[in-house]
């Protein structure tokens, strides 16, 4: 029997992170490179892939500065392997982008 439950358990366990999607880390507040891997236009969120290999998930907040060549551009200029400079605020366990600089 228990035995069974542990088993159960762990099938539980990898079921809910296949569920939950991606890994993601949460970092200090402070500025990083990466690329964009994913973009999600319809909750206006992107994962960037940091240059030591750590994943942010960004959900823009309405004071969220995206900008390319010094310029102030629209969420849908954001497309998957731009490499991007992202100045993040660790609130809690998640990440508030403050700014976004494709590159």
């Amino acid at each position: 029997m228990k035995s069974l439950i542990t088993k159960s358990i762990y099938l539980f366990s990898i079921v809910l992170l296949i569920a939950c999607g991606k890994s993601t880390d949460v970092v200090e507040s402070g500025t990083y490179t990466g690329k964009i891997i994913e973009v999600e236009a319809d909750k206006s969120e992107i994962y960037v892939k940091t240059e030591d290999d750590k994943t942010l998930e960004l959900y823009f907040v309405e004071d969220t500065k995206l900008t390319q060549n010094g310029e102030k551009v629209p969420f849908s200029t954001l497309e998957e392997d731009q490499t991007v400079e992202v100045e993040v605020k660790k609130v809690g366990k998640r990440l508030d982008p403050l700014t976004v600089k494709i590159q």
